[in-house]
């Protein structure tokens, strides 16, 4: 009775929205303008200009010792902090969601904060801390541990603007999925290890990987807080997107847009593991829901 009442009433069959074919048209008309004049433009233009003299020329400037430099420790830079963030991240997401303790939303805030502070202002903020003249950065300067205009506080600069990409993906995924397999895995006698890798993290392993993605992406590209504490030193201390931009001021335009052009292979590659974990886990939310 009910299936006959439903398809002999046309307003079963009503679409989501009411509004005019040609005001549907019209807004996919303006996105798209939109997205090939700030988005899909400049990039032809980045790769258009890198191969203005040729392959074989956009492959030799990136062989060039300057170059080179800046890639292995835009490597490394990411390397080091991508993991630590990992760590952070999977803590935190725990501390925040499997206890009820005080100030626990204030700590959420804090973990927000490097997304509401300008890059810059971060990398001032290690300079002041660390620099010539804070005495903390004198006595590590004299016993030979430089944070400001070295590696180590290019590092720490992109830690704390990288920080809460993982742990922002992993707290709404934790949130929702409770507690009570850790407590049932524990009233079983598992060990607080054999909970986190046997239940925890199968279960969260999809949108790790989405936020390390996030994170490895924003760790390479970082410019503000790098550029400040790094000081450009060139080969030791400048970063891919330092480099960039030291390039195209000394007017080696082909140079500096090859390298960005590897930015934005890394970029895209990085969206298209992106959208694959996306896919992915929304696949497993939906079983999940089903069972």
């Amino acid at each position: 009775m009910t299936e006959t009442l439903t398809l002999s009433n046309p307003r079963a069959f009503r679409p989501a929205t009411t509004e005019p074919v040609l005001v549907k048209w019209t807004l996919i008309t303006l996105v798209l303008a939109i997205l090939a004049v700030l988005l899909f433009a400049p990039l032809i233009a980045v790769f258009e200009e890198a191969l203005r003299r040729g392959w074989a020329f956009a492959i030799a400037s990136l062989s060039e010792r300057d170059a080179q430099s800046a890639i292995r420790l835009t490597l490394l830079v990411a390397a080091i902090t991508v993991p630590l963030n990992a760590v952070f991240g999977i803590a935190a997401a725990w501390a925040v969601t499997k206890f009820d303790w005080r100030g626990k939303a204030w700590v959420i805030t804090l973990i927000d904060l490097p997304f509401s502070i300008s890059p810059v202002v971060a990398g001032l903020l290690f300079v002041l801390m660390f620099g010539s003249n804070s005495a903390l950065g004198v006595w590590l300067v004299a016993n030979g541990y430089p944070i400001v205009f070295a590696v180590p506080g290019i590092v720490l600069a992109t830690l704390f603007i990288t920080f809460p990409f993982v742990a922002r993906e992993l707290i709404p995924v934790m949130l929702e999925q409770g507690r009570a397999e850790e407590e049932a895995a524990l009233t079983l006698g598992a060990s607080g290890w054999r909970v986190f890798f046997t239940v925890t993290l199968p279960n969260i392993r999809w949108a790790l990987l989405y936020g390390v993605l996030l994170c490895n992406a924003r760790a390479m590209g970082e410019f503000g807080a790098v550029a400040v504490v790094s000081g450009k030193i060139r080969g030791q201390t400048t970063t891919m997107p330092l480099m960039i931009e030291m390039f195209y001021n000394e007017y080696l335009s082909v140079a500096a847009f090859t390298m960005a052009a590897v930015l934005a292979l890394l970029a895209f590659v990085t969206l298209a593991l992106k959208s694959a974990l996306e896919w992915r886990y929304a696949d497993q939310l939906a079983a999940t829901h089903r069972h």
